[in-house]
């Protein structure tokens, strides 16, 4: 697939090259289990300093808690007047009540079992976990459940400035290990077979490989499928910041610098012992085109089908990721 050329066009799309799906050549020699596992390996090794991703940003209010179990820990999320984020435990120090079905007042949580108000200095048996809101995606710091060393703040990978970007977020929830997650977004090999909706003539042209002085950089061309033929092609390279973050970024094409931030935050466990995993995608586009200035105030309509994409790409490659964890599980899994 050719990319375009640096003059700018009016319009991004560009028609595809004719193929069929079953046309296209096959990826499994070069998707290789060794190079994906090798690339694993050195992501999870990545410190996290014990951050996990709580949630959008936009999903924690200052009218009303968030609550969402993460590595086991109920935990529920709150904003000040000010506009500060907090989290603590979910669990009212009292009598335990769900404190994600309280209220907000005034900045402080309000258990509606008893009325026992908390804030961000804590209460005797509740202490609030330390917390960093990015302005994209809120993280929580989990030192019992990621027993690393901890550190001030996450890896936030590197994004356009926000003031000029479209940001949406979509979350979904499977039963795997963050790992499983994390591989399938370092097999990019199966973009265009597994997902023609999205990808066309997907192509991996770079691929670390032995003292490769950036081991964690893989290089793909492809087309962000439109409609039929059209679509969008654009150079992309995929690296992991943290154990838990895979990161898509535009390096050549249309929207030069966006990024799509896949994130893998365990939940815990179900009734059957099952881990649970929410795969938190967050994407931050921006473009030099004028038309864009129009789309980022057309933002709130925009948003709803940036996460529908996402949301259906999601759910096909959760059953692959669900699978992948069985097979692991059973010691299934090939090689």
């Amino acid at each position: 697939m050719n990319l375009p050329d640096p003059t700018p066009r009016r319009l991004p799309l560009r028609r595809m090259p004719a193929t069929t799906w079953s046309g296209q050549g096959p990826t499994w020699r070069e998707g290789s289990p060794a190079v994906i596992a090798a690339a694993l390996k050195r992501a999870v090794a990545r410190p996290s300093g014990n951050w996990y991703v709580l949630a959008a940003s936009r999903e924690v209010r200052a009218d009303r808690p968030f609550g969402r179990v993460v590595g086991g820990v109920e935990l529920v999320s709150w904003r000040t007047p000010d506009g500060t984020a907090h989290a603590g435990p979910g669990a009212c120090p009292h009598l335990g009540a769900p404190l994600c079905r309280g209220a907000v007042d005034d900045g402080r949580l309000v258990c509606r079992w008893h009325g026992l108000a908390l804030g961000a200095e804590g209460f005797p048996g509740w202490s609030p976990y330390p917390v960093h809101d990015d302005g994209v995606l809120v993280w929580v710091r989990l030192d019992a459940v990621g027993r690393e060393e901890p550190t001030q703040a996450p890896v936030v990978p590197e994004r356009p400035p926000l003031d000029r970007a479209i940001t949406a977020v979509e979350s979904l929830a499977g039963r795997c290990e963050p790992e499983d997650v994390i591989a399938n977004r370092l097999d990019p090999w199966h973009g265009s077979w597994f997902h023609p909706y999205s990808f066309v003539g997907l192509r991996v042209t770079e691929v670390p490989r032995g003292a490769d002085p950036d081991p964690d950089r893989m290089v793909v061309e492809v087309g962000f499928r439109v409609a039929g033929r059209w679509g969008v092609p654009v150079r992309a390279e995929f690296h992991c910041p943290e154990p838990r973050t895979v990161v898509m970024r535009i390096i050549e094409g249309e929207g030069l610098g966006s990024v799509v931030e896949t994130h893998a935050t365990p939940l815990g466990v179900d009734g059957r012992g099952v881990p649970r995993t929410a795969v938190v995608e967050a994407t931050v586009a921006a473009s030099d085109r004028p038309g864009f200035a129009l789309a980022r105030r057309l933002s709130a309509a925009v948003r709803p089908a940036v996460r529908a994409a996402a949301r259906r790409l999601w759910r096909d490659d959760l059953a692959y990721a669900e699978r992948r964890y069985l097979l692991r599980s059973t010691g299934r899994f090939p090689g």
